[in-house]
């Protein structure tokens, strides 16, 4: 499965946004114990306007679900788990679990950054999902 979240990190739709770090100091991916929620556009191709399939919804210190809304998984989960590697190439995580059509699902995922859009604040991410389901 390929996926592909759509990031904004500023402006007034943002899906990422600071919410707790270290009092006097700026709070940014690189500063320690920053803590920031996503609420993320997940959609089937790297545009911004294709389908969207779910949202990536958590705390990117990387602990969050994968919220599936579109036709075939609706309401179903993978729920996502490691520590926050913001700034390698490739980042990798666990699966450790989901509900309804991923029930019971084991395996591991990866983040790409394929594009970033400065001006904009926009990223789109390409999240590939290996899992097992027993």
């Amino acid at each position: 499965m390929v996926l592909y979240f759509q990031e904004f990190a500023a402006g007034p739709n943002a899906t990422l946004i600071p919410v707790a770090g270290i009092a006097g100091k700026l709070w940014t991916f690189s500063q320690f114990e920053t803590v920031f929620l996503t609420d993320a556009f997940i959609t089937e191709m790297p545009d911004p306007d294709s389908p969207m399939v779910g949202r990536g919804q958590g705390i990117t210190h990387t602990m969050f679900s994968i919220v599936f809304t579109n036709q075939a998984y609706n309401g179903s989960t993978l729920e996502i788990q490691g520590i926050g590697k913001q700034f390698e190439a490739v980042r990798e995580y666990s699966v450790v679990g989901g509900i309804g059509k991923f029930r019971f699902a084991r395996g591991y995922t990866t983040f790409e950054t394929i594009s970033m859009d400065m001006p904009r604040v926009h990223s789109v991410i390409q999240h590939n999902v290996t899992i097992r389901l027993d």
